[in-house]
């Protein structure tokens, strides 16, 4: 299992130039296509200091795939740009235990009242691996713990 907290904040898509939504031989694509085009033997012709910069670019993209050519490590590293975003979003309010949320057998989904009025909701699916849950009315989130 990879430490994410160990990888650099980099957005790993855009490195190599996809979108979050592609798929694995999409990116698969993109990472072949850049690795060639940035590989040292392939740089006989540039100036001095563009072959340094080719060379941090292909280690970033070697970096890229690392991440995200692997299921799981992709898994991990998207719902941390996932809570990433949430965190932005506005402040985390409280932490509680999945046990301390209502259960909603109608829509198989966890809740809690938010102090505004509004609701805190996740998604059976989700609630396994979510860490951030946002207030459906304001800003403010719960971050959602696990027992150990």
């Amino acid at each position: 299992m990879m430490a994410l907290d160990q990888i650099p904040k980099r957005d790993w898509y855009s490195v190599l130039g996809a979108d979050p939504s592609a798929d694995a031989s999409d990116l698969k694509h993109k990472y072949q296509k850049l690795v060639l085009m940035y590989h040292p033997d392939k740089q006989s012709t540039a100036a001095l200091e563009e072959l340094e910069e080719r060379r941090q670019r292909f280690l970033e993209v070697g970096q890229a795939w690392k991440v995200l050519g692997n299921e799981q490590s992709r898994k991990e590293y998207d719902l941390q740009r996932h809570e990433d975003e949430l965190r932005s979003m506005g402040p985390v309010h409280a932490q509680v235990y999945l046990e301390e949320m209502s259960w909603n057998e109608g829509d198989r989904s966890f809740s809690l009242s938010c102090r505004c009025g509004g609701r805190y909701s996740v998604g059976e699916q989700e609630a396994a691996a979510i860490g951030l849950v946002p207030c459906d009315t304001c800003s403010l989130m719960v971050e959602l713990l696990h027992d150990s």
